[in-house]
């Protein structure tokens, strides 16, 4: 290592290349990245304080604003959980209708990271062409629920809309259009040099450093890691439809944007199965306003990776405890075996790479894993850093 040549290049917490307010302290030797330390915590929001005040039926449709592209995967998880606690189980119907409604937001989550992707490499033509076909799926979300973003479709004992017939077709002819589009997408990130220059060997993450870091979701499935929570802990009927787990071994920024675009192929098949298994019946009990003292636990495949919900009750309509854990704070310290050795201009693709999302991932406690002490941030922390 050059010592004329070193230096340390702060990335954020307010940066043009990222949207949300992160701090990556990059260390470098020339244009090569030696280490980089990685600080959380700017952008807390108090979500997990603010449900221990409202009602667990409130407390809906605060958990939906915890993502905005995850709104759906994140009140599934937490009804799942809250169904436990008042041991109930919700109408089939119900049960197909959240899953239609996941893999609505898995295959517009991964088509907005292929544009992102895309955009962090140059490549405006695919970035645009992507978000243009993840219209197709927006619409249908839009017209299922309402809402583009927060679709309001789960509820505390089932669902609370319907799908109708004239609706399934529509949902089967947008199917085959967004396969014929993403067969596309993966030829592109294949053979196209523009893209694969920048993403072949970029990035790398062996599955050692995989399983060693705790990587989650499309990340640790590029890797060679089987993970994925629909097959290894079926939740809803995801054990009733037929389909794979999307795994890949070159490990770098190029595997997980196959990983992405294959998981998609397996989302439409998902959705044309529940449309046909799926009964006629009722979209939801009644359930009681008072959840019984106790506690559990609910986990579920985001398009990120595993989200984990904790919920603990004291007799009320209010919960004593939530606590979340999003898929973000496994992934984001893998970066760090990624990141070293690359060069700085493949800094932006390899973070995007992971599908950031701070914001939800944000939280202000901080636990030395050495000592077991833990602490609050406060003001002058935050400037400090």
């Amino acid at each position: 290592m050059n010592e004329d040549t070193c230096y340390t290049l702060p990335l954020g917490p307010q940066h043009p290349a990222l949207v949300e307010p992160e701090y990556l302290k990059v260390h470098l030797d020339g244009e090569t990245i030696v280490d980089v330390e990685i600080n959380l915590g700017f952008m807390h929001r108090g979500i997990e304080k603010a449900l221990q005040q409202r009602t667990y039926q409130q407390d809906r449709f605060l958990i939906e604003k915890i993502c905005g592209i995850c709104s759906s995967i994140h009140t599934l998880t937490y009804c799942n959980a809250i169904e436990k606690l008042l041991d109930v189980e919700i109408p089939e119907r119900a049960k197909y209708i959240r899953m239609i409604i996941a893999e609505f937001e898995r295959i517009h989550s991964h088509m907005l990271w292929v544009g992102i992707a895309a955009y962090e490499i140059g490549f405006d033509t695919v970035f645009q062409m992507s978000w243009r076909d993840r219209e197709l799926v927006m619409e249908l979300l839009e017209d299922l629920s309402g809402n583009r973003v927060s679709y309001s479709m789960n509820t505390i004992g089932g669902v609370r809309r319907d799908i109708s017939r004239t609706m399934a077709e529509k949902i089967r002819t947008t199917m085959d259009k967004i396969d014929s589009k993403l067969h596309h997408y993966i030829d592109v990130f294949v053979n196209d040099s523009t893209i694969t220059k920048r993403t072949k060997g970029t990035g790398i993450l062996t599955k050692k450093d995989a399983i060693r870091y705790s990587a989650i979701g499309p990340l640790a499935r590029a890797s060679g890691v089987s993970c994925d929570l629909r097959k290894k802990a079926p939740y809803l009927l995801y054990d009733q439809v037929d389909f794979k787990e999307i795994t890949h071994s070159t490990s770098d920024v190029e595997s997980r944007a196959i990983v992405r675009l294959k998981e998609l192929l397996e989302s439409t098949k998902i959705i044309r199965q529940c449309l046909h298994l799926m009964p006629k019946g009722e979209l939801s009990i009644k359930v009681p306003d008072i959840v019984p003292e106790g506690e559990a636990i609910s986990r579920g495949e985001a398009p990120r990776g595993e989200i984990f919900y904790y919920a603990r009750s004291d007799g009320t309509d209010k919960p004593y405890r939530i606590k979340i854990r999003t898929p973000t704070l496994a992934n984001i310290h893998p970066l760090q075996p990624m990141l070293k050795g690359q060069q700085l201009a493949d800094l932006p693709i390899i973070v995007a790479s992971i599908d950031p999302c701070f914001s939800c991932t944000d939280r202000v406690t901080l636990l030395d894993t050495r000592t077991g002490i833990s602490k609050t941030v406060d003001e002058a922390y935050l400037k400090k850093l």
